[in-house]
């Protein structure tokens, strides 16, 4: 079971919803540890000075903000302390906006939203208001001294709250240089239509049990073979060898192998 890691309320108008916050997902990853080849031994870092080259006691080491080349501004930890947004136990709903007018790219982080003692009626008020408008909420928070722009929106019998980016955290397409100008380049409606007609042969439901960390799979097995006393030999990658392909020619093939492959899936199913 799940630790709740805040709690607190939704507040949207005069309404309070007492909830507990849960991390909604647990990052997989595999984490190496820097060794001496010749002994095995951890390798630990230092803070040293970048121009005497001697370690830095921790007491003595500021922070600094770089305005020039080598010219910093120093901010004492009370200064920073003094415009720490204050520790609330309240989530405010400030607006709600409809759920498609948010680009995913805003979606930072997610977690699960729980009805506290005695939220039950007004959790389960929010959520099915949520969905049958089929709007967000977005809000602002606290967490860990800092604050954050959210959406609260439903998800199942839950209530999700995801962390959002700021408006000039996102690089803007403008600003892309390479992106090709789509009124110049030219597409036959031919072309268009068998595009289409791949995307629909691998039109699926989503299933996220459907999709592993190969490559987070080989490197624990990698590890456990090692373990256990065994030799690995890694083949040398080879490249392959870059082909010009014909764009229609490499989607009607695409479309056929797509068809197959669905076909095949169906076939197993049934």
């Amino acid at each position: 079971m799940p630790r709740s890691i805040w709690s607190g309320a939704i507040s949207f108008g005069l309404v309070n919803v007492p909830i507990k916050l849960y991390s909604a997902v647990s990052p997989k990853d595999v984490r190496f540890n820097q060794l001496e080849s010749s002994t095995g031994q951890r390798i630990k870092q230092k803070r040293v000075s970048s121009v005497s080259g001697e370690e830095v006691p921790y007491e003595e080491i500021v922070k600094g903000y770089e305005v020039g080349p080598d010219t910093y501004v120093l901010i004492e930890p009370s200064e920073l302390d003094a415009l720490d947004p204050k520790a609330t136990k309240s989530i405010d709903i400030e607006d709600f906006v409809d759920l498609d007018q948010i680009d995913p790219i805003y979606f930072e982080r997610p977690y699960y939203l729980v009805p506290d003692k005695g939220g039950s009626k007004a959790y389960t008020l929010l959520l099915e208001a949520l969905k049958e408008t089929n709007k967000v909420g977005i809000a602002r928070l606290v967490l860990r001294t800092k604050q954050y722009l959210a959406a609260i929106r439903p998800l199942g019998d839950a209530l999700v709250l995801e962390t959002l980016l700021y408006g000039d955290e996102v690089v803007p397409t403008e600003e892309l240089d390479e992106l090709p100008d789509v009124e110049d380049v030219e597409l036959s409606e031919r072309e268009l239509k068998i595009a289409k007609q791949l995307i629909d042969a691998q039109t699926t439901d989503f299933d996220p049990s459907q999709y592993r960390d190969t490559y987070r799979e080989r490197v624990l097995e990698l590890i456990e073979q090692k373990a256990a006393g065994q030799t690995i030999a890694a083949a040398p990658a080879s490249e392959e060898p870059t082909r010009v392909v014909d764009l229609m020619e490499a989607l009607e093939a695409s479309v056929a192998a797509a068809r197959k492959s669905k076909a095949s899936a169906e076939k197993k199913g049934a």
